[in-house]
């Protein structure tokens, strides 16, 4: 057995299922029941949202470690369910380790990607079906759905930037909260509140809030607290963003 190997594969597998928007717990257990599963006994992974520790002791007595840092990130359930599908699969199968991580390559290579345009449709959709769940008029759908286009805009822009969540999410949030009231002040939408609830949803953490509360039900209090210090300080981001839209709109035009 090639306990190199076997490290590079578990570790690598734990890094695809916490990039494609993991729960902690999911990705401690998929690595240990691989590890299992090529007679690992005493497999000890650590895992918290940036960080990945891949730790077990082979039969012979020897410790390997491998620790992999983790950037920044979003959610791709489609990944995600393929790299759970792909770890179910090889600790059932136990295939060679050359023949692990050759599946593990095709699932980073095949990953679906979208294109900017199309990203940007999903955001126009997104908030224009968020702003009619909450009550609002076509009109007010529509204006919605660009003020979404902007917050892909805004958030595609500070990317090339390298800025942080906090500051994309913040001049989103207000690039959309100012065109909102633009478009009700030239009569094209009807209830900026509406319209601006709408656009801020693309915005919300919510599966981020999420994952963290199951997390500390699971026990990862360190890994949960974490996300939901992650998802109140992007609450705050918005909440500032949309506070300096309103505020610069009221000086401006008086609404």
């Amino acid at each position: 057995m090639d306990y190199d190997a076997l490290l590079n594969v578990s570790a690598t597998l734990g890094y695809g299922l916490l990039e494609s928007g993991a729960e902690i717990y999911r990705v401690e257990e998929s690595i240990q029941r691989l590890l299992h599963a090529y007679g690992i006994q005493q497999a000890n992974p650590f895992v918290i949202p940036n960080c990945i520790i891949v730790s077990f002791v082979t039969p012979a007595g020897t410790s390997m470690t491998q620790v992999r840092r983790m950037p920044s990130h979003g959610t791709d359930v489609d990944l995600l369910e393929r790299y759970n599908d792909l770890c179910r699969r090889l600790c059932r199968e136990t295939p060679a380790l050359e023949e692990a991580e050759r599946r593990l390559r095709e699932i980073r290579e095949n990953q679906r990607r979208y294109s900017f345009p199309a990203l940007l449709l999903a955001y126009f959709i997104g908030s224009a079906a968020f702003c009619l769940f909450f009550g609002g008029s076509f009109q007010d759908a529509l204006c919605s759905g660009l003020c979404g286009l902007s917050i892909g805009l805004a958030l595609a822009a500070m990317t090339r930037l390298h800025a942080n969540l906090f500051f994309k999410s913040m001049l989103g949030a207000a690039l959309s909260a100012f065109l909102a009231l633009g478009l009700t002040c030239l009569g094209i939408g009807q209830h900026s509140q509406l319209i601006i609830i709408g656009a801020l949803m693309a915005l919300v953490p919510g599966i981020i809030f999420t994952n963290a509360i199951r997390d500390v039900i699971a026990g990862d209090m360190v890994a949960g607290l974490s996300k939901i210090a992650d998802a109140l300080l992007t609450g705050v981001s918005v909440a500032l963003g949309t506070g300096f839209a309103l505020g610069l709109a009221r000086l401006l035009w008086g609404v």
